[in-house]
């Protein structure tokens, strides 16, 4: 990202958190604690259940954290932390709350928080709780809007805190020699990534995906009791709970609370070409091919292509997007169908005028390269040309991100997909979802926060609720 762009930004930013509305912080610690060895980081958890479990628990696990205080709007969710802590004969001595308000207000000691919540909460509960001083792990894409984007970034940088976004690929070893060798230059100029996901719909392979709804179903059903439902919908406007449609998974389809396959998958699959070609600054965003424009929801599937600036000698990349298992035409990849009989199921494909790369996993991790003359592809552990590249970026300890962003809130190392990393990531793929509601090509300019298009600049900043500012 250039100089002139990060200097914009920080203009842009400085009425940021003044027109959000700020909350009075009630005498709570406002500077971030870095914890010495010996001493254990007291963590609080918005969002107990699902990606939520998997976060906290293997924090837990490194033995010098201690959870003091579990949020959820499901009451449910307490249960399965109760049950893994007798199976590891923990005592679970920690506090609940259905509202993270009131948790951030009272828990006064916290030293971090993990907000693993629907998409419309990360950036009202992270952005809260920096402004006390803690350190945040958020689960990916970290925030639903561009706004919310500079506005954490702000925030992170005035506090002062460590952040982490959890595209956790990012922390294993594979990935990192993926972009290593990206970076040494082996594929020669690189102007075509394509990366697709079989997300958002259930098809063969993806067991984690949800029947995507075409619109905003009618009527009402009875709230359950464990479901604060008010404070599901947090920030966003109000409307009836629907058993089964929002709650779990399927609020990721939805314009008011998620960002689809985009925001749920691109995070990890654009992330190894994002890191490795050094991206930054998104110029363009356009659907190419897309089921249909709906009025609250993503499409069911689409190819959108988002257009990279030139960085230095590097010239500009156009990035095409696909997902409701659509993928790029095997035409392209010879070399892949010659060694693999087919398009992987999710992938990333970069092409470079002296070879190719590909991608054949969700997270980076799994990578074969060829390069120019070349029938087949070779993994990047056995290509000769890639023995002599230098290993230069650090390892991560049992490749674990969650154990990466602990370990630096002890001050022992760097998180690796912090702001630096995580915002122009998540503002690219953003442009990606302005594209996919709005037809034809969008103009963006990250210097002004701002796009040529007028429908797209009305939709930069959420929706907030009386009450929810923050």
């Amino acid at each position: 990202m250039s100089r002139k762009t990060v200097s914009s930004r920080r203009a842009f930013l400085k009425t940021a958190a003044g027109a959000a509305g700020a909350w009075a912080l009630g005498g709570c610690r406002s500077a971030p604690r870095f914890r010495k060895p010996g001493e254990m980081l007291k963590l609080g958890v918005i969002g107990t259940g699902g990606q939520g479990h998997r976060d906290w628990s293997e924090m837990v696990d490194c033995g010098n954290v201690q959870i003091v205080a579990l949020c959820d709007v499901d009451a449910s969710m307490f249960d399965g932390a109760r049950e893994w802590y007798a199976k590891k004969a923990l005592k679970a001595d920690f506090r609940t709350y259905a509202d993270y308000r009131k948790m951030l207000e009272r828990e006064r000691d916290l030293d971090a928080v993990l907000v693993a919540t629907p998409d419309h909460t990360h950036a009202p509960a992270a952005i809260q709780a920096m402004k006390r001083g803690c350190h945040v792990y958020v689960e990916k894409p970290l925030v639903r809007t561009i706004w919310e984007a500079r506005y954490f970034e702000k925030v992170a940088k005035e506090y002062g805190v460590i952040t982490q976004m959890g595209n956790h690929g990012s922390a294993r070893d594979g990935t990192r020699r993926g972009i290593e060798i990206l970076r040494s230059g082996l594929l020669g100029k690189v102007t075509e990534v394509h990366v697709w996901t079989n997300r958002p719909e259930i098809s063969p392979g993806n067991t984690w995906g949800w029947k995507q709804p075409l619109k905003r179903p009618e009527g009402a059903d009875p709230i359950p009791a464990e479901m604060s439902w008010d404070l599901w919908l947090g920030t966003s406007p109000a409307r009836p709970f629907r058993k089964g449609v929002y709650h779990r998974i399927m609020w990721r389809a939805f314009y008011d609370f998620g960002t689809g396959a985009f925001g749920d998958m691109a995070c990890h699959t654009m992330n190894l070409a994002f890191r490795g070609l050094e991206l930054g600054e998104v110029v363009a965003g356009e659907a190419v091919e897309i089921s249909e424009h709906y009025e609250d929801t993503y499409p069911q599937y689409s190819k959108v292509r988002l257009t990279y600036a030139a960085r230095g000698g590097k010239p500009p990349v156009d990035l095409y997007w696909y997902d409701g298992y659509r993928k790029p035409p095997a035409e392209i990849m010879p070399q892949v169908i010659a060694t693999l009989g087919q398009v992987p199921t999710t992938g990333c494909f970069i092409m470079g005028d002296k070879g190719v790369m590909v991608n054949t996993d969700d997270y980076g991790e799994f990578s074969y390269i060829a390069l120019k003359g070349e029938q087949k592809m070779k993994s990047i552990t056995k290509h000769e040309a890639c023995e002599a590249i230098p290993v230069s970026l650090p390892r991560v300890k049992e490749q674990n991100q969650r154990r990466e962003f602990v370990e630096a809130c002890f001050g022992q190392t760097r998180a690796s997909s912090d702001i630096d990393h995580s915002v122009p990531l998540v503002e690219s793929m953003l442009v990606g979802c302005l594209a996919q509601r709005i037809p034809g090509k969008i103009g963006w300019n990250a210097s002004t926060c701002s796009s040529d298009n007028a429908q797209a600049n009305a939709l930069l900043k959420p929706h907030i609720r009386a009450g929810w500012e923050y």
